[in-house]
């Protein structure tokens, strides 16, 4: 096994060397070690006719960049431009004259006399606001006072008996004292109001109700005058209902009385 390995290389070296020998020298460069020096002198593969397509040319004037300066340049900013360019000219100082001092004078008043009226016209519109709120109020009040159409009262012929009352409650009281002449037609005006008119004098009186509660000592003081009337129109009501009973059984044994006296005149 050996000897068979040690004649194929035998037979191999052999060939080796021919096609060594052949490659020098068909490509004789292949051999030199080193490339020519001369390198630059060699004319280009490419020749520009036209000076437009030739590649543009450095400036001679300037010098050869340096690998550091690439290397400084990424590293270090741009340079500022100069500080008088960005300063700007230099403000000048000057004392005011007379046209500028009385132009802040006139402002002044300007400023002021807007302001004025300014307030003026927010006062003239408040003022305007509340007198239709309180229009509209009155409006409100007076119309929630009227009776409904389905109740069948009618204001303008009850108002008519109202007045008539009250003008017989001066004309009874006439020759009676100053506190009956002023509590007389009050009295009858207001009974027949309740008489003719009483959803409408229902509505008045929950309104005053309300009005009065804003007061506490005069709903007060209204609570107890309306308790003590209904405290003593219950008290003329049971007395009444014992009037009653008793005039009844007084009748009742009178006309027993009679019809015995009559059995017996019989």
């Amino acid at each position: 096994m050996a000897a068979r390995v040690l004649l194929q290389r035998r037979a191999v070296a052999p060939l080796t060397a021919t096609l060594l020998a052949g490659g020098i020298v068909l490509y004789p460069s292949v051999a030199h070690a080193e490339a020519p020096t001369d390198y630059r002198s060699k004319k280009p593969i490419y020749d520009y006719d036209d000076l437009d397509a030739a590649p543009a040319k450095s400036n001679p004037s300037a010098p050869p960049a340096s690998p550091e300066d690439g290397v400084l340049a990424h590293v270090l900013p741009p340079p500022a431009p100069a500080a008088t360019a960005a300063a700007g000219p230099a403000p000048s100082h000057r004392r005011p004259t007379p046209t500028d001092r009385l132009a802040a004078q006139i402002r002044v008043a300007r400023l002021f006399l807007h302001g004025q009226a300014s307030r003026a016209e927010d006062a003239v519109n408040a003022a305007m606001d509340r007198a239709f709120d309180l229009e509209r109020s009155f409006t409100g009040t007076v119309a929630s006072l009227a009776p409904p159409r389905e109740s069948g009262e009618r204001l303008v012929p009850g108002l008519v008996y109202v007045l008539v009352a009250a003008m017989a409650g001066t004309v009874v009281s006439r020759r009676r004292g100053v506190v009956v002449r002023a509590a007389a037609p009050l009295a009858l005006g207001l009974g027949a109001a309740w008489v003719v008119l009483p959803v409408t004098m229902g509505n008045v009186s929950e309104l005053a109700w309300r009005y009065e509660q804003r007061f506490p000592a005069v709903a007060d003081a209204h609570k107890r005058a309306r308790e003590g009337v209904e405290t003593g129109v219950r008290f003329v009501k049971v007395h009444a209902d014992l009037a009653v009973r008793k005039v009844d059984e007084t009748v009742v044994d009178a006309r027993e009385t009679v019809e015995g006296w009559v059995r017996k005149g019989k």
